[in-house]
């Protein structure tokens, strides 16, 4: 089992930057993809990104791709989102997110939710226009 705490998240304005941070218990963190989704007011929650065991493979919603980086360390047992040309429809509360099913990490299913086995509390982003 693994817990996820997540950081860095506060309020910024459009255009600015924020870099997330979740830090994982265990010590078996690269055993774990992982990923990171965001939940708006009277919204669903939605797939952010995701990063394979040793971060050979991420994948992106599109419309964060070229904006949002992930990445991990798993030296530290941290992964990160690194968010940059924020816009108000950015804003939302940010979670981590912990995949038992590591292997042969691919598209539909690094991006499915329900791959996901354990979630953080999340950290709120507010992007101010």
């Amino acid at each position: 089992q693994v817990q996820l705490l997540e950081s860095g998240g506060g309020l910024v304005q459009a255009g600015g930057s924020l870099r997330l941070s979740c830090a994982a218990s265990g010590r078996t963190f690269s055993s774990y993809a992982m990923g990171w989704f965001r939940q708006a007011p009277g919204k669903e929650r939605e797939f952010v990104a995701s990063i394979s065991r040793y971060g050979i493979n991420t994948y992106y919603k599109d419309s964060m791709k070229g904006r949002f980086t992930i990445s991990r360390d798993n030296a530290k047992n941290a992964v990160y989102l690194q968010m940059n040309s924020l816009k108000p429809e950015d804003t939302a509360v940010y979670l981590c997110a912990a995949a038992e099913d590591a292997s042969r990490w691919y598209l539909p299913k690094a991006r499915l939710d329900r791959t996901f086995d354990y979630w953080g509390q999340g950290t709120q982003v507010t992007v101010s226009s």
